[in-house]
């Protein structure tokens, strides 16, 4: 019984290091179109902290993250942690991008004792062909996370902002 216990526990974790959800390719298969280029952004607050700025979804596919690569490239080096920042290419057409703000530690322990914020939600905008874009953000008790256009530093679609971001030691 302790074995089994022990056994879901490393699953779960696993689970959730590693995002669970398959990932699809950011650009679908059939598209031959115009594309353009988003980039996730990390701002490093110390050598084990970071708030990470990703998109997780285009349209309804999951997609390749920062913070999912980063943790898995990562694991098993304590309480230090590099970031690795994903971009991706895009179909130059109507996107629905889910995008994320959220604080991220090298060790999950750290969470569970840190301050986690989260903001999260749906931009939609049409990429212009070969153009490159980024996800920002800022995060604090007030967050938010938008995408910018990196030549003109404007941004498009809506910018997503939310009050109380701060996670609950469960939602972490």
């Amino acid at each position: 019984m302790i074995f089994m216990k022990k056994l879901f526990s490393c699953l779960l974790l696993t689970c959730i290091l590693s995002g669970c959800a398959t990932q699809q390719p950011s650009v679908p298969v059939t598209y031959a179109g115009p594309t353009a280029v988003i980039k996730d952004s990390v701002k490093s607050l110390t050598d084990s902290k970071g708030y990470f700025y990703y998109v997780e979804m285009v349209d309804d596919a999951r997609v390749e993250n920062s913070r999912i690569r980063t943790l898995t490239e990562n694991r098993g080096r304590g309480m230090r942690m590099t970031p690795a920042v994903v971009e991706r290419k895009v179909a130059a057409r109507p996107l629905r991008l889910a995008v994320v703000g959220r604080t991220e530690y090298a060790a999950p322990i750290q969470a569970l004792k840190g301050v986690v914020y989260q903001v999260k939600g749906v931009v939609q905008f049409t990429p212009e062909a070969n153009k490159s874009y980024t996800v920002r953000g800022d995060l604090g008790e007030n967050s938010s996370v938008w995408v910018e256009d990196d030549e003109t530093g404007t941004i498009v679609g809506a910018k997503v902002e939310q009050r109380g971001a701060q996670l609950g030691f469960f939602e972490k």
